[in-house]
Parts: C-alpha cells; structure tokens; sequence
C-alpha cells in the first residue's frame, strides 16, 4: 500500500482548515478581495497562498520517490517533516507579533524535503539508486 496518499489526505485537510480561516476572517472584517491593509487577514491569506505554492510540489516529489522504490521509513520521515514544516510556519506567519524561529523552521523543513526528495530523484534518474 502506498504511503503519500496518507500525506496527501493530511495535507488536504489542513488546507482546508487554512481555507475556512481565511473565508472566515474575510467574512468577520467584511473584506471581499485583496486585505483591506488588515495585517491579520494579510497573515491569513499569505499562510494559505504559500502552502498552496509547496505542498502540491513537495507532495509530487514525495510520490514519484515512493514509486520508484525509496524506503518506507525515508517517505515517513519526509511527509511528517513537511506537515510539520507547514504547520509551525502557519502559526509563526500567522502571528501579527510575528517569533520568525516559526517561519524560519517551518520553511526550513519545507526545503529539507523538496530538496531531499528531488536530489534523490535526480541521483536515481543519473545513477540509478537511492
């Protein structure tokens, strides 16, 4: 059984989650397009674009190394450090008294993994191994 769709499920319902909080503080502050130069809904919609932007890529990543035969334990650890990753920069990002170590780990493991993964998959493409 594979593995990333687990991930993906995951991944989807926490955008769902950054969804609804967006609509709702859009429908709370009355701002239909763009934030009104409300910090919080700025926060709000940058925390969901910028999951948005990764989590599909690093998803794909993280799929094309399952099938091609990665280890189950590499896949788990991968997929837990990206959730993990988005969370702690949606809340860091999500703070108008923003404590950047949030974004700054969060983004980090974010990048620990598409690298991780697409450097994997660049070496088995060349070389042919894991």
């Amino acid at each position: 059984m594979l593995i990333t769709p687990l991930y993906a499920g995951l991944a989807a319902l926490v955008f769902i989650f950054l969804s609804i909080r967006t609509l709702m503080l859009r429908r709370r502050l009355r701002v239909a397009i763009g934030d009104s130069d409300q910090p919080l809904l700025l926060r709000a919609t940058r925390v969901h674009s910028n999951f948005a932007e990764y989590v599909p890529l690093a998803i794909i990543l993280l799929y094309f190394l399952e099938v091609q035969g990665a280890a189950d334990g590499l896949i788990h650890g991968l997929a837990i450090a990206l959730l993990l990753g988005r969370l702690l920069h949606a809340y860091g990002v999500s703070q108008v008294e923003e404590n950047y170590r949030f974004r700054v780990i969060g983004m980090g493991l974010t990048f620990l993994v598409v690298v991780t993964a697409a450097t994997r998959l660049i070496m088995a493409a060349t070389i042919g191994s894991f």
